[in-house]
């Protein structure tokens, strides 16, 4: 069946739900060509006006998977379950969660991706490790599932092509922000790659792409039942990214943070986060388990070194380090009262962590480090953070970012902290 663009785009418009069959027509003549971008802005912004249902994100969530190809977990010997992050600054959690959970016996098949503006890339942070590599062929990720028990790897090119054009022109037509169009472009290929279970780890505050917590709350919900109606069991986890996770930022130096917390110390946000996430994940999957037993004694640092060394890593090999560094000193006696994420990502952004286009290098030693964090009394003259990077001639817009992003007020003034896990949502 054909449509006429127009016709959808002013169905969409006026407030009408769009139906089954043209949203799966408009979804496949925008990725063959078809349908072209002006129309395709068009609707994009009439959907971020007046929204979608719940019928009408399945059925495109639907239509952007059929774009592709699937992966089939069914000849696994063990059970799947995945994990995705909505993104925040320090958030290394993948590094530990992935082999953690296959300690249990479940298969972690986790296709990550790259960082771009003040957000890490978990494939940038575990690239610093020499010899490591992201691209596995289906078959190789299937090996190293069966044998290791997780993968963490790129997305391959086939699964949701739809997404990919269609979140190009979302980036560049300032409608990133439509909930419905965040929840298919995450669930399709979370539910393209065919894992069994699904945990959310939607983070909200200064740092996420969800400041709101009313508006992070919709999003989990929307996505937990996209999974749910396409037969995933998926639960979210409201966490806050108010404050940046752990005591890093930036690619090996959140390698190195994620291993300590695999040898059985590391930031307690970090660990409790890990934890809370992999518990989830077991439950998902149907499998009882200890998860911080597992950290403490060693079961999950095995399984780590193994899945490292599976894609051609060397876990024991000395990671890149920064050639300059730069201090940031409190400038007064006092409580830490705010520490601020969203600054603390454009500085390790700005020294050469991340990148502003996709095809931009990146820096592997480059990084904030954190010395102090809320509810932390401090000196003056004591270091708060640490710059790191190997081009010094970024200091200064490094420290322009981080201007206030620190307040240290006299020590009892009131520490704002949420709690870490500030909501779960389950079908």
């Amino acid at each position: 069946m054909s449509f006429d663009a127009v016709d959808v785009i002013v169905a969409k418009r006026d407030g009408h739900r769009l139906t089954d069959a043209q949203i799966d027509w408009v979804v496949d003549a925008y990725t063959r060509g078809a349908v072209a971008e002006e129309q395709m802005s068009a609707l994009t912004m009439a959907i971020l006006l007046n929204g979608m249902d719940r019928v009408e994100i399945a059925r495109w969530t639907a239509a952007m998977i059929a774009s592709g190809e699937r992966l089939d977990f069914s000849r696994l010997s063990r059970p799947t379950a995945d994990k995705h992050s909505t993104g925040g600054v320090g958030d290394k959690i993948t590094l530990p969660l992935a082999p953690l959970v296959a300690v249990f016996g479940v298969a972690v098949p986790q296709l990550s991706g790259r960082g771009l503006g003040h957000t890490g890339g978990t494939l940038d942070k575990l690239e610093s490790i020499p010899g490591w590599r992201a691209a596995l062929s289906n078959d190789e990720m299937m090996t190293q599932l069966e044998g290791v028990g997780a993968v963490i790897c790129q997305a391959g090119s086939g699964l949701a092509p739809a997404d990919r054009k269609l979140y190009a022109l979302r980036d560049v037509t300032g409608t990133v922000e439509s909930i419905p169009m965040i929840a298919a472009s995450i669930m399709s290929k979370k539910i393209a790659e065919g894992t069994g279970a699904l945990v959310l780890d939607v983070k909200v505050g200064s740092g996420a792409f969800m400041k709101d917590v009313d508006r992070a709350r919709e999003l989990a919900r929307t996505m937990v039942e996209l999974g749910t109606d396409a037969g995933v069991k998926t639960v979210a986890l409201l966490t806050d990214m108010s404050t940046p996770l752990g005591l890093t930022a930036g690619n090996a130096l959140e390698v190195r943070e994620s291993v300590e917390v695999l040898a059985g110390g590391g930031p307690d946000d970090v660990v409790e986060l890990t934890v809370a996430l992999a518990s989830e994940m077991l439950a998902a999957a149907g499998v009882a388990g200890d998860p911080a037993a597992a950290l403490a004694d060693g079961r999950a640092m095995d399984a780590w070194r193994r899945m490292i060394a599976a894609q051609g890593g060397d876990p024991d090999a000395s990671l890149p380090v920064a050639r300059e560094t730069e201090q940031v000193l409190a400038e007064v006696d006092g409580t830490v009262t705010v520490l601020d994420a969203y600054a603390v990502g454009i500085a390790a952004w700005r020294l050469g962590a991340g990148r502003a286009r996709k095809e931009d290098p990146v820096q592997a030693g480059a990084g904030v480090e954190l010395h102090a964090r809320p509810g932390d009394i401090v000196r003056a003259g004591q270091p708060l953070l640490t710059l790191h990077t190997d081009t010094p001639e970024r200091f200064p817009r490094a420290r322009e970012a981080l201007a206030g992003a620190v307040v240290v007020a006299p020590t009892g003034a009131p520490v704002g902290v949420r709690p870490l896990v500030i909501d779960r949502i389950e079908a």
